[in-house]
């Protein structure tokens, strides 16, 4: 199966999905396309995804993919080794709990569309939007802290000893948080699963640094 992953190396939400592709094993073409520039909003692009945004994941037979969560879940369904989820329902349920918490709950808030809207709309200036996203961080991290630091059911990472979908939004929203120098002194369980995941290979890998349009 050949792949083509339409990506930004900055967005967090293509960051989850390379995390996900390669702890699956798969190799895909990457297409860099530069959010900042707007690029995204190319006629070109528009007919592959009409929304305007990546990731967008393009299979072989021109089956386009779009939204990061719903191509993760595609990912565990159409090539199940090594899993995303665990194997039992609540465990599933705990892991998507946790994923969206951070993909649902601060992302939306947090992405480049809405920080330019912040600036361009109300006058925000940077120190403005860097007060706006780290609220929304620190509203979510801290009961994500508490229910990571007091399960039984956390391990090494964010659901036993393999990581998984919750980790790979873990890992991109904290790469996200770097560019805004947000502090995880007070979230020890959150940095310790982040720490645990920057010495796999997979993530690394996926990381904005590690992508071919990085600067």
């Amino acid at each position: 199966m050949t792949l083509t992953l339409h990506s930004y190396f900055r967005s967090s939400a293509s960051a989850r999905l390379r995390a996900a592709l390669n702890l699956k094993g798969l190799s895909y073409d990457y297409v860099a396309h530069d959010l900042v520039a707007g690029h995204q909003r190319a006629a070109d692009y528009l007919a592959i995804n009409p929304r305007g945004l990546v990731p967008a994941l393009v299979l072989d037979d021109g089956t386009v993919l779009v939204q990061s969560l719903a191509i993760m879940e595609w990912l565990d369904e159409t090539h199940p080794e090594p899993p995303l989820f665990p194997a039992d329902v609540n465990g599933r349920a705990r892991v998507r709990a946790l994923g969206h918490m951070l993909a649902v709950d601060i992302h939306p808030l947090n992405n480049s569309g809405v920080l330019r809207y912040l600036g361009d709309e109300f006058g925000a200036d940077e120190a403005a939007k860097k007060r706006w996203f780290t609220h929304w961080v620190a509203t979510n991290f801290g009961p994500l802290e508490r229910m990571l630091a007091e399960s039984p059911e956390t391990g090494t990472f964010c659901h036993g000893e393999t990581p998984g979908f919750a980790d790979c939004c873990l890992y991109a929203q904290i790469w996200r948080n770097r560019f805004v120098e947000f502090d995880l002194a007070p979230y020890p369980t959150i940095a310790r699963i982040y720490e645990a995941l920057d010495a796999l290979p997979a993530f690394v890998d996926s990381a904005p640094p590690s992508q071919p349009d990085a600067r």
